[in-house]
């Protein structure tokens, strides 16, 4: 009898204290899916990703070349920009990415975008870069001092980092990095002759 009580008490325990583990599991783990970034193109049936970073020369080089993908394909692409800033090498690409993650809480992230690469060689060795994004954003109309708020907000920071989290996991180490269709691409051309001959065998293998 007294054996008995002590195995019911046993799986008490265990039950109890795997039940708790697993809620501590379920509340410390990330939502990343829910807290990445949203910015898109387009609403086509391919999707090109491309994992950036604003002070990237490289990406700066792909910056026009994507806006001639953007005008050449239209409708038959979604565009999705997600941030990718390393800081280790590029010691202004966090501000700049909270100035456009700031820029998109008033509806212009892509204003910003296109602003910060088009501008990246005035911003990208200054050391008062923040003032320069404040600049941006007056350019741009917004309401500065929200701006000012916003990019400093642990909001705005959560959104990079967790785009950063989910690059990670799809084996992202450099910028930029594109994937067409969930398929990352290996070592890409910053021409359009490259894209159109991928975007054309995705819309092909698509029937369209």
């Amino acid at each position: 009898m007294n054996r008995f009580v002590l195995v019911l008490i046993a799986c008490g325990v265990l039950f109890f204290g795997l039940l708790f583990f697993n809620k501590k599991d379920d509340a410390g783990a990330p939502s990343v899916q829910a807290s990445t970034s949203n910015h898109t193109q387009g609403n086509g049936p391919v999707k090109l990703v491309e994992y950036g970073d604003f002070q990237c020369p490289f990406c700066g080089t792909f910056y026009p070349v994507l806006k001639q993908v953007k005008e050449k394909y239209g409708d038959k692409i979604t565009f999705q920009f997600r941030n990718f800033p390393i800081a280790s090498s590029h010691p202004n690409a966090v501000a700049a990415h909270r100035a456009a993650e700031a820029a998109d809480k008033q509806g212009k992230f892509f204003e910003m975008h296109d602003l910060l690469y088009e501008s990246q060689t005035n911003w990208s060795s200054s050391t008062n870069a923040a003032g320069i994004f404040e600049g941006y954003a007056k350019q741009l109309g917004l309401n500065v001092e929200q701006f000012k708020t916003d990019a400093a907000s642990s909001v705005v920071n959560d959104i990079i980092q967790a785009d950063i989290s989910a690059g990670k996991d799809l084996r992202v180490s450099g910028t930029p990095t594109f994937f067409l269709d969930d398929l990352k691409l290996e070592s890409p051309r910053d021409n359009l002759e490259y894209f159109s001959e991928q975007i054309d065998a995705a819309l092909k293998a698509k029937n369209l």
